[in-house]
């Protein structure tokens, strides 16, 4: 493999374990809360985890790869 190839995939697994941390911390792929009786939350649709997801996935890339001002 060459050093650019290691150097993109280092991005990668950088930005991998951002969206852990941040999807873990904001629960954000997981099932809704159960509600206080005051209202009903429904539970978001595979899809749309996913979307959300991959969105994160892609702001965590972005981040990482930003260059160092």
């Amino acid at each position: 493999m060459s050093e650019a190839n290691n150097a993109a995939r280092r991005t990668e697994d950088i930005a991998l374990d951002l969206l852990k941390f941040v999807a873990a911390q904001a629960h954000v792929g997981t099932k809704a809360a159960g509600g206080t009786g005051f209202g009903v939350t429904a539970a978001p649709k595979p899809e749309d985890q996913v979307t959300e997801l991959l969105d994160l996935y892609s702001r965590c890339r972005q981040s990482v790869e930003a260059p160092v001002k």
